[in-house]
């Protein structure tokens, strides 16, 4: 071991699931020392075995002894009480790196144990997970959303380098909007493409995702370029005859896309006028195809 290279850690994972797997393993292809995870059901019990192989699978209080680093990877909603219920138990030593990968929290939700001498610190990784070897490379040069003290920010900001990201800085009052924002894009984006293959296929379109995978693409990149002023199509245009044409349709193959349909035209329709897209004017019919009432 390189001894004039940076401390390596003892780390314990909570969570053999998705994240916490993958970003075991890549915090142990940087050199620190996975020594403890935890892993309840079968499925993470193999991915723990597949990606950490070696490492002792242990109960949750197991992954907390006689580390440097606990990485806390739970579900959102079970991240409070399971923090607070270690801290009851004694299961926090000071000076501890606690450090969980979920985007909706900052270092509050870690209270409990720093109140006993753990150092918080949220690190979330800007990227979706399969929960094998493949996402380790595609760690590299991936955002991660950072929050810690600012005199633990350097710490902070080299684990995400150690591990081939690209550290983001996020204020604690912001981690909800910056998850939220993300979820957004990310989650609904798939809703949309999967919506738009179901109604090709019920239109007979043979291979809908050859189809679309351009249109998308180019549709993608001109949006992350350009903004509002990327917007094409019937609704940008104030085509209400058009719009019409489609809820028509749409309507007769699922209420529940077109639903969708009309929620996103107005909330397109109001960016296009925004952009200057649109006049006010031609917007009105449009906005009245649109209306949840129809």
């Amino acid at each position: 071991m390189n001894e004039s290279g940076p401390p390596r850690l003892r780390i314990g994972v909570i969570g053999a699931g998705r994240a916490g797997a993958v970003l075991g393993a890549a915090l142990r292809r940087a050199g620190h020392h996975v020594v403890a995870v935890s892993a309840v059901s079968d499925l993470s019990r193999l991915r723990a075995e597949a990606l950490l192989p070696g490492v002792p699978i242990t109960d949750v209080p197991g992954a907390t002894k006689d580390v440097d680093l606990v990485l806390v990877a739970v579900p959102d909603d079970t991240l409070p009480s399971l923090v607070s219920g270690l801290a009851e138990t004694g299961n926090v030593h000071p000076g501890q790196f606690w450090v969980h990968p979920a985007g909706r929290y900052g270092i509050s939700v870690l209270a409990p144990v720093t109140q006993y001498g753990a150092v918080p610190i949220a690190l979330h990784p800007i990227m979706t997970f399969t929960g094998t070897s493949i996402d380790l490379a595609r760690l590299a040069d991936c955002p991660f959303g950072v929050t810690a003290a600012d005199s633990i920010r350097p710490i902070a900001e080299a684990l995400v380098v150690e591990m081939g990201g690209d550290p983001v800085w996020v204020p604690e009052g912001s981690r909800a909007l910056y998850h939220a924002s993300l979820a957004y894009g990310s989650n609904y984006l798939i809703t949309l493409v999967a919506q738009t293959v179901d109604l090709l296929k019920v239109a007979g379109i043979e291979n809908p995702q050859q189809l679309i995978a351009p249109l998308l693409s180019a549709s993608l990149d001109n949006a992350l370029r350009l903004g509002d002023q990327a917007l094409t199509g019937p609704v940008a245009r104030g085509d209400a005859d058009s719009v019409a044409a489609h809820l028509e349709v749409i309507e007769q193959v699922s209420e529940q896309a077109a639903a969708g349909y009309r929620a996103l035209g107005r909330l397109t329709a109001d960016r296009a006028v925004g952009a200057g897209l649109l006049s006010a004017q031609a917007a009105e019919p449009l906005l009245e195809v649109l209306g949840e009432d129809r």
